[in-house]
């Protein structure tokens, strides 16, 4: 009588348990994890520099909104500065007879609302009168001969000039001293 393996049991029997070959799917494997935490250690790079080229890009993407929207309210404040200069124009050349009108308080009130409101946007003005020329603040359209002032000093200002944080948002205007003594005077 012949006796008949179960499926098992013939499968346990096909099993190659010897040393040697243990040794050798211990190897086998020890390969593979190694192979597979090679792998997992690629992914992880390339992971960490797809999120850290995804935070440069959102930081650039960022910045260039910031400038966009800079370039344009820079377009804006200059056209406010326009209006400025002219409420400053209207109030220096305001007649001696009208400066008691109610409305030209007013006036003077917009004006101040006006500057408030550029200082608030970071606007200021540049210093320019009895300062040395600086090409990057200024714009020189004349020379002050007889001055009595040291060559380069501005010793009159035609446009105010206006600063929009660390931007010059638009130079003075300038005349500027050429160093000759001062005329004396003829009486």
């Amino acid at each position: 009588m012949t006796t008949r393996k179960t499926r098992a049991e013939e499968r346990i029997d096909a099993l190659d348990v010897s040393p040697t070959a243990l040794l050798a799917e211990i190897e086998q494997l020890k390969a593979s994890v190694d192979q597979a935490n090679a792998l997992a250690d690629e992914n992880l790079a390339l992971a960490q520099r797809a999120a850290a080229d995804y935070a440069n890009l959102k930081r650039r993407t960022e910045a260039d909104r910031e400038a966009t929207l800079g370039l344009a309210s820079e377009a804006l404040l200059g056209k406010v500065i326009a209006l400025a200069d002219d409420f400053d124009r209207a109030v220096e050349a305001l007649p001696s007879e009208l400066r008691d009108q109610p409305w030209i308080d007013g006036v003077v009130a917009i004006d101040r609302k006006l500057r408030l409101l550029l200082e608030s946007e970071g606007v200021s003005p540049i210093e320019a009168l009895g300062r040395p020329f600086d090409p990057r603040e200024h714009e020189a359209i004349a020379h002050a001969p007889g001055s009595g002032r040291p060559e380069g000093e501005v010793v009159a200002e035609i446009r105010r000039g206006y600063r929009l944080r660390d931007r010059v948002l638009r130079p003075a205007l300038v005349a500027v001293s050429d160093g000759s003594p001062a005329a004396a005077d003829t009486n």
